[in-house]
């Protein structure tokens, strides 16, 4: 029982990153050791580095189009499980307009770097060169801002509720999530435009390689949910908390009290995830 508890929406996120890690392991080592470092004619002259795409264009492509999909879809479920966690009161609800906003934004935009990877999947590099870089664009674009915006509403809730360590850990993953694969991509955008094309394949195969860490960023933000399962767990619906505390807080233990009365920035009272008593180090 205690087993089948620990168990929770977390496995989607974890699921995800090990379908895209097992796909790109599996069409590298296809690449080294199945075809020797083949030269596919997807390839410019000079070229001795294969891309992702030249690989999942030839024999692997149906590997290269059921991974990408099976890995956005799973991955855009986490944001959802996330915002329904949150409306739940599963985890610490968004008590504003504007960090709803960013949700639906952030939800938005994986979805078009969804169809961005798909899409470029499905349009390979050597038959269709052109619809391939636009949907790669497209993908890029998509989860970069779709991250950009799910690191802003972590930084709302983390100066509302100092006390969760959770949640600033998810903020600083994500925003080292950002700059790296911001900087990765000025590099590789650079070298394919000067055609150092042996350079920017390698940092193609470096920024989604990344990626999976981007992915297990996730199992930060909905591991909390195993804790309050039942219902005098979850937290208060922000309008609740005003007519009752006057002003924004956490639910308490079942009997209207915080954790030995401590305040929230909020006016409310304070309530821990259990894992905030002793938190992992991330």
């Amino acid at each position: 029982m205690a087993l089948r508890g620990f168990f929770s929406y977390w496995i989607i996120p974890v699921f995800s990153s090990l379908v895209w890690l097992g796909m790109l392991l599996g069409l590298l080592l296809h690449w080294i050791v199945g075809t020797h470092r083949r030269l596919y004619p997807s390839m410019e002259e000079g070229q001795t580095i294969a891309y992702i795409s030249d690989v999942g264009a030839q024999e692997l492509k149906p590997l290269f189009i059921a991974g990408s999909a099976v890995v956005t879809v799973t991955l855009d479920l986490s944001f959802v499980a996330e915002r329904w966690l949150r409306h739940r009161g599963r985890l610490v609800r968004n008590s504003s307009v504007g960090e709803r906003v960013l949700v639906a934004l952030t939800i938005v935009f994986a979805i078009i770097g969804t169809c961005g990877l798909i899409l470029l999947s499905i349009f390979d590099t050597w038959r269709h060169p052109r619809l391939h870089d636009i949907f790669l664009l497209l993908f890029i674009a998509g989860y970069l801002l779709s991250a950009v915006f799910i690191c802003w509403e972590y930084q709302r809730l983390g100066i509302k509720h100092r006390d969760f360590r959770v949640l600033r850990a998810s903020f600083w993953v994500k925003l080292t999530f950002i700059l790296v694969e911001i900087v990765l991509a000025i590099v590789f955008a650079a070298t394919s435009f000067t055609r150092h094309r042996n350079i920017a394949a390698v940092f193609e195969w470096v920024i989604a390689f990344v990626f999976t860490f981007y992915i297990l960023s996730f199992v930060i933000d909905l591991l909390p949910a195993i804790h309050t399962r039942h219902p005098s767990a979850r937290f208060e619906k922000p309008r609740d908390m005003e007519e009752g505390n006057g002003g924004v807080g956490l639910a308490g233990n079942g009997n209207g009290h915080g954790n030995g009365g401590d305040h929230t920035n909020g006016g409310g009272y304070r309530r821990e995830y259990p894992m905030d008593s002793n938190p992992p180090n991330f």
